[in-house]
């Protein structure tokens, strides 16, 4: 491992204090949350009885963010309670029959994705933990047919049988008792249908109350005779879980179902005219229980979102492609739908707006396009084309720079990645206080909300600890790793660079040791790493991607006389750093060269 050593004792930037002050808060913060969340065994203090099929996701979202805060460099501490609350969650939401053989029964992918973005952060943070390599085969097994007790893989037609699927297999009827609980919720939502009998349909977009029984009945009928026997899109989510075991293990299997899974899903949008079709029957033909539509399918075109669930979960799936290949081509499927979005746009007093949804009725519910997606693609793949999507589509980027107020709210944390592309291209000078100011609110905000909390855990909605978790680390991903994090339904965190303490040989940056990438491209990385600490050295270790799936190539440092240069070929690079050493770090990088795994550096 090439090892480099700076030296000269400077005055800390802001950004470099600020980033070690906001490490060391969340650590703290995660106390009084734990404590007031947790039973002693980790089981959260919330009901004792459950039975919808939504809510599971919400208890594991509650405290993924401590599993990424770990690898991170949030601590050994941070990292046993992650490990402690995924075992609890999961006994717990077995004693409610929501959850068997350690994995959801039967839910769709949307909410999986939210569930299981946890053991990816556990594996990078901990890959030698046996009991989580094992969960990851058993998980995997589920879905590409090789456990008997859930089959939910149909090799034959190349499909998965059923939106609802997990441990007891597919799932293709729902009762009363599973959307009880989200009913009024649901109500707020358009109707799944534009043939509701009764229902006034001449607005695609109108809305049936679903708390009246009546109206339920009419709607759980059609939704069990049309949505649930089959396969959707949705369900390219799960090829992260296949890619987690593929990670772990190296086996050729994963990396083979989770490209002919998504070649099946390229082959159906070619034969359906260039669109995804939102449902394939159990036959394998496209409108198969919805008189030959090719929408109107659970979590499809229409409802409950939309094309993000269309679009989303491709890229999901594109992005476990090129991380086992290397070609970048498997993001077409995705690019293809937002190209067909944006052939589709119309002009609004000014404002560009794309169709957010399909029905009978045609193309409806336009709004303007989301940059979300369009910078993930673009990070991913680094591709001048994409590059050239984004600026279409944003020309003007107003409003990039923007941070709500209390991001950290809910889904553990997303923090925009707007004002991070905007830094990263040297647009936003301000972003690294900004961002760090910015989670500072969202942890205050929580802290109150925790505070304040004086409800009764029997009557605890399923997102009550989402809401009060003041363990908030996107940013300091974006900030560190040099990327707009993960995708949040399901996505792996794909990045540029990682880091490693190689004194306590744990992941994620050492004490005192603070990182900014402040530049990524297809073939470098711009780096400043800091020693904040001016009486003692320290030392770090980068890793080239998430899981050593890129290459360094050469190190360029960078000071304020001179350039030096060196040429490497190595998945690692060690840093030292006098006490109160900066250093600035131009690092080629060639990408996707090698197999991805989660094992960690030699710290020898």
């Amino acid at each position: 491992m090439v090892e480099l050593v700076f030296e000269g004792r400077q005055t800390p930037p802001n950004w470099a204090v600020q980033q070690r002050e906001l490490i060391a808060e969340m650590a703290r913060a995660a106390i009084p949350f734990v404590f007031h969340s947790t039973q002693p065994d980790g089981s959260l203090r919330w009901r004792s009885r459950w039975t919808s099929m939504d809510g599971t996701d919400n208890a594991y979202e509650a405290f993924l963010s401590f599993s990424m805060f770990s690898l991170l460099g949030g601590g050994n501490e941070i990292l046993r309670v992650a490990q402690k609350e995924y075992d609890a969650i999961t006994r717990q939401f077995e004693g409610y029959g929501t959850v068997e053989r350690e994995f959801v029964t039967g839910f769709d992918w949307f909410h999986h994705s939210e569930s299981y973005t946890y053991i990816y952060y556990l594996a990078m943070a901990d890959p030698t933990h046996q009991v989580n390599r094992k969960r990851a085969q058993d998980y995997a097994a589920m879905y590409i047919g090789e456990d008997p007790l859930a089959p939910n893989w149909d090799s034959e037609r190349r499909m998965l049988r059923s939106p609802l699927n997990g441990s007891k297999g597919s799932r293709f009827q729902t009762y009363e008792l599973d959307w009880n609980y989200h009913r009024p919720i649901l109500s707020d939502y358009l109707a799944p249908y534009e043939d509701l009998p009764g229902a006034d349909s001449s607005d695609p977009l109108f809305k049936v109350d679903w708390t009246d029984d009546t109206v339920f009945e009419r709607i759980l009928d059609q939704i069990n005779e049309r949505m649930l026997s089959g396969d959707v899109p949705l369900n390219l989510s799960a090829t992260s879980l296949v890619t987690h075991a593929y990670i772990h293990t190296g086996e050729e299997k994963y990396r083979e179902w989770v490209l002919g899974y998504l070649q099946a899903w390229i082959d159906r949008r070619d034969a359906n005219g260039g669109i995804v079709p939102d449902n394939v029957g159990p036959t394998g033909r496209i409108g198969e229980l919805i008189d030959g539509k090719w929408w109107g399918g659970y979590y499809g075109w229409r409802w409950p979102h939309g094309a993000r669930n269309i679009v989303e979960p491709s890229l999901v799936a594109g992005s476990c492609a090129v991380l086992m290949t290397g070609d970048f081509s498997w993001l077409d499927l995705c690019r293809s739908q937002m190209d067909r979005l944006w052939e589709l746009r119309r002009e609004d007093d000014g404002v560009m707006k794309v169709p957010a949804r399909h029905g009978d009725q045609g193309w409806f519910d336009f709004r303007p396009p989301d940059p979300y997606l369009y910078i993930h693609l673009w990070y991913l793949s680094q591709n001048g084309e994409d590059r050239e999507r984004l600026d279409e589509r944003f020309p003007n980027r107003s409003g990039f720079k923007e941070l709500p107020q209390d991001w950290g709210a809910s889904k553990a944390g997303i923090c925009r990645p707007t004002p991070w592309l905007m830094f990263v291209d040297g647009e936003h000078p301000a972003y690294p206080e900004q961002v760090i100011d910015s989670t500072r609110g969202c942890m205050v905000q929580a802290l109150d909300r925790l505070d304040r909390d004086e409800t009764d855990p029997e009557t605890r909605e399923c997102y009550h600890f989402q809401n009060l978790n003041p363990v908030v680390p996107e940013a300091l991903v974006q900030m560190t790793m040099g990327t707009p994090s993960a995708i949040y339904n399901g996505g792996l965190l794909q990045s540029h660079v990682r880091f490693f303490d190689p004194l306590r040989r744990r992941a994620g940056l050492p004490e005192h040791v603070a990182a900014l990438v402040e530049g990524v491209s297809a073939d470098r990385v711009n780096l400043a790493l800091v020693n904040t600490d001016l009486l003692e050295e320290r030392a770090v270790i980068l890793q080239a991607g998430s899981f050593a799936e890129h290459a360094f190539t050469e190190v360029q440092q960078v000071g304020e006389d001179d350039t030096q240069q060196m040429t490497t070929n190595g998945k690692h690079l060690k840093v030292r750093l006098t006490p109160g050493a900066h250093a600035s770090l131009r690092i080629g990088i060639r990408r996707f060269t090698n197999q991805p795994t989660y094992a960690f550096p030699s710290f020898t």
